[in-house]
C-alpha cells in the first residue's frame, strides 16, 4: 500500500525539525510543534510518514503517560524520554524527536467538570521549562553541568484552546493547524485504495459523495468491506469452532477474496457508517442519564466557547465573502468575525411556499434559500454544534435540487439542531462552492 505524504505537512514537519538542529544566528527557535485539527484526519500517521521518510528516530509519549497516582511521575517521565531522545542524537548521529499524542487528552482542561490535579500543573511547568532551556534538563535528585542535545518536540491533539495559555504561546510552541484540502483528500484516499485497483475518478466521486467525513473514514470504509467475507468464514466453520480455527489450528490461515469495491457498493456502506454516526449524534443519552446536570454544563461549556470558537476561527477566513441579503458578509468557511455582536433574531416571515405555522424559518432565509437556487445550482445545508464550531467540523444534513425541497430540508434541519450554528451552501453542477452563510447561531 502506497501511502500519499500532504506537501504542506512534510514542509512544516521538515522545516521545524530541521531548524532546531541548525544553530541559525539570534533567532529563537520555538522548541514544540503543535499539530492541532479535526479528530480522524491522520496528523499522528502522517506525522510518521514525514519522520519515516527524513530518517528522523522518535521517542514516543501518549497522554495516558500525563496522569499517574504518584504526584510528579508524569513529569519526570518527560524529563526521562527527552533526556533519552538527547541521548539517541549523541549515540547514533541522527535527528531524534519527542513526540506527544493527544496532549489535550492528557493535559487540558474541557469545562468545569474536567479534574485539575497537580501532575496536570507539574506536566504544563515541565514542557514550559524544557520550551526555555532546551539544552539543560535535569531529572530529580541529580544534576548534570553537561549541556545536551537539543531536541525538537512534537504534539498532536484536536483542541489546544484546552491547554495551559503560556504553554502554547508563540516562543514556545509553533501552531500548524492540519485541515486537508480537497487535493490532499484524494492523494491520501487513493492511497488506501490503491492495492485494491479503485481508480482515481472513482475516489474522487466517493470524496465529493461524504464530504464532511475525516480520512479516518475511508480506512474504516475499507476495512467494513471485508465483513461479509469474515461473516461468510464463521457460517463455514461455525460459530462454536471459529476461536479454534483462527487461534490454534495446524491448518493454512484463511484466504479472502476481494471484495467488491465498486463505487456504488463503497457509497451504500459508506452511508450505513453516516447513518450510525446520526443515531449517536441524535440520542445523547448522557442527557438522559444525567439529566439537568448535564444539559446545564453543556449550555454553559457552549455560552462560554461561542466567543473564542469566533476568535479561534477567525485566523482561517478565506478572502472570498458571501453577501447576505441584510448587507453583512460571511465568510466562505462559514466562520462569523470574532468582533462581530450576537445577531438578534429578525422577525419572522408568515407564510412562504412549504411553509407552515410555528415555522422556525425567517425572511432573510428564504431570500437567501431562493438566491441560491435561482443562480442555478443546489443548495447544501450543514450543522455544527458549538463545541465543533471552534474546529470548522461542520456535518452535513442534506443536499436540495429545488426550491421547495430546500424549504423544507431547512425547516427539517433547524427543528432538529436548535441550539446549533446551521449554514446553507451553495454547490455547481461541478460540485464547486459558490458562497457560505450562517442562518442559525446559538
Amino acid at each position: 500500500m502506497s501511502y500519499y505524504i500532504s506537501p504542506r505537512f512534510l514542509d512544516k514537519l521538515a522545516v521545524h525539525i530541521t531548524k532546531n538542529f541548525l544553530d541559525l544566528p539570534n533567532v529563537r527557535v520555538p522548541l514544540i510543534l503543535g499539530v492541532h485539527g479535526r479528530k480522524g484526519e491522520g496528523k499522528s500517521f502522517q506525522c510518521e510518514l514525514v519522520f519515516e521518510r527524513m530518517g528522523v528516530e522518535v521517542v514516543h509519549m501518549s497522554a495516558g503517560e500525563l496522569e499517574s497516582p504518584d504526584a510528579g511521575d508524569p513529569a519526570r517521565l518527560i524529563r526521562l524520554r527527552y533526556r533519552e531522545a538527547a541521548e539517541f542524537v549523541k549515540v547514533r548521529g541522527k535527528m531524534v524527536a519527542l513526540m506527544i499524542n493527544d496532549l489535550d487528552a492528557g493535559a487540558g482542561r474541557f469545562d468545569a467538570t474536567t479534574q485539575y490535579t497537580v501532575n496536570t500543573q507539574l506536566v504544563n511547568g515541565t514542557l514550559m521549562n524544557i520550551a526555555d532551556n532546551p539544552t539543560n534538563v535535569q531529572l530529580p535528585g541529580a544534576y548534570d553541568s553537561n549541556p545536551i542535545h537539543r531536541v525538537p518536540i512534537i504534539v498532536t491533539g484536536n483542541d489546544f484552546s484546552t491547554l495551559y495559555a503560556p504553554l502554547i504561546r508563540d516562543g514556545r510552541m509553533e501552531k500548524f493547524y492540519w485541515e486537508p484540502d480537497r487535493d490532499d483528500r484524494i492523494g491520501i484516499v487513493s492511497g488506501i485504495f490503491q492495492a485494491d485497483g479503485v481508480p482515481r475518478s472513482d475516489v474522487e466521486q466517493l470524496i465529493d459523495r461524504f464530504p464532511t467525513q475525516s480520512i479516518d473514514f475511508y480506512s474504516a470504509l475499507r476495512s467494513r468491506l471485508f465483513d461479509e467475507q469474515v461473516r461468510d468464514l464463521i457460517h463455514s466453520v461455525g460459530i462454536e469452532k471459529i476461536s479454534q480455527r483462527v487461534v490454534n489450528s495446524n491448518d493454512r490461515p484463511p484466504e479472502f477474496r476481494s471484495p467488491d469495491f465498486r463505487l456504488a457498493h463503497l457509497i451504500e456502506l459508506g452511508s450505513q457508517m453516516v447513518a450510525e454516526q446520526q443515531r449517536i449524534e441524535n440520542m445523547r443519552l448522557g442527557r438522559e442519564y444525567l439529566g439537568k446536570e448535564y444539559s446545564d454544563t453543556r449550555r454553559d461549556d457552549q455560552t462560554k466557547l461561542s466567543d473564542t470558537a469566533a476568535k479561534a476561527s477567525a485566523r482561517n477566513w478565506s478572502a472570498s465573502e458571501f453577501s447576505a441579503p441584510n448587507g453583512h458578509t460571511t465568510p466562505a468557511n462559514g466562520n462569523p468575525p470574532a468582533e462581530r455582536s450576537p445577531v438578534q433574531a429578525p422577525t419572522r416571515a408568515t407564510s412562504y411556499e412549504g411553509s407552515h405555522s410555528g415555522s422556525r424559518l425567517v425572511a432573510s432565509m428564504m431570500q437567501q434559500v431562493r438566491d441560491l437556487i435561482g443562480s442555478g445550482g443546489r443548495v447544501g445545508i450543514e450543522w455544527v454544534d458549538p463545541r465543533r464550531f471552534r474546529t470548522n467540523a461542520w456535518q452535513s444534513f442534506t443536499t436540495a435540487q429545488n426550491h421547495a425541497e430546500a424549504v423544507t430540508a431547512l425547516e427539517a434541519c433547524l427543528n432538529e439542531h436548535p441550539h446549533d450554528y446551521v449554514r446553507i451552501v451553495g454547490i455547481t453542477a461541478d460540485r464547486q462552492r459558490t458562497g457560505e452563510s450562517i442562518v442559525q447561531r446559538p
